[in-house]
């Protein structure tokens, strides 16, 4: 399913606005090479699960253009909630402006995006919301019933060993087999599973914010959505 980067997604890459931290980054987390595989375009609709700061965001953003529409899917305050509180979407409302095609999506089971996207995608954050032994069946099917009939997602994250289901949680890492078991549990079947940011250095006995940044061994798992 490896296909070359489109005219769309290497300008946004190359995109000046975008920040020198952003940008020192790409050769290690290889944005362009990474979107080529799920074949969005300009007039997409996407989903970014967790976006953070903002680093796909913006490259998201300027791929699907005026027609497309670009979820930033993360957890908004209560409406009641007292000031001061941790905002998640703070770093994305300050990019809205800039980056109009972006809207804020609640991540909650109970409720839905707006409409169907042609890809949900999450990076490094799998580990994250699978901590505690967290059970993601209803966030996976979350994001079955928010794809479109044949939609993408797009899973990638620090790898533990194979095999290790959940040992590793700890360390920031997460065994890809068991993505992949999780995932498929919803309905999804694997599209692709790149060896993109593959480090073979990388052991996997330290935890990946211990590993020089950018150099852990990641993987990159595309599921589709089928029946």
């Amino acid at each position: 399913m490896a296909q070359s980067a489109s005219k769309a997604i290497t300008d946004a890459v190359a995109d000046k606005a975008r920040p020198e931290a952003d940008t020192v980054r790409d050769a290690d987390r290889k944005p362009a090479e990474c979107i080529a595989l799920t074949g969005i375009h300009p007039g997409s609709k996407v989903a970014e699960m967790l976006p953070g700061g903002g680093y796909f965001t913006r490259i998201f953003s300027k791929v699907l253009g005026p027609q497309g529409t670009l979820y930033a899917w993360l957890p908004l305050p209560a409406p009641n909630a007292p000031p001061g509180g941790r905002d998640m979407s703070a770093p994305i409302k300050a990019l809205m402006a800039d980056y109009p095609n972006i809207k804020l999506a609640n991540l909650d089971p109970s409720t839905p995006l707006p409409e169907q996207v042609d890809l949900v995608w999450t990076s490094l954050n799998y580990h994250d919301m699978r901590r505690g032994n967290a059970d993601l069946g209803p966030t996976n099917k979350m994001v079955w019933n928010a794809l479109k009939p044949g939609g993408l997602y797009m899973v990638i994250d620090h790898a533990a060993v194979k095999g290790s289901g959940a040992r590793d949680l700890g360390l920031h890492r997460v065994d890809p087999e068991l993505v992949k078991q999780e995932v498929m549990a919803a309905g999804f079947k694997v599209a692709a599973d790149s060896d993109l940011l593959k480090h073979p250095a990388d052991d996997h006995t330290k935890g990946s914010h211990d590993v020089e940044r950018g150099k852990s061994d990641q993987f990159v798992l595309l599921f589709q959505k089928v029946g």
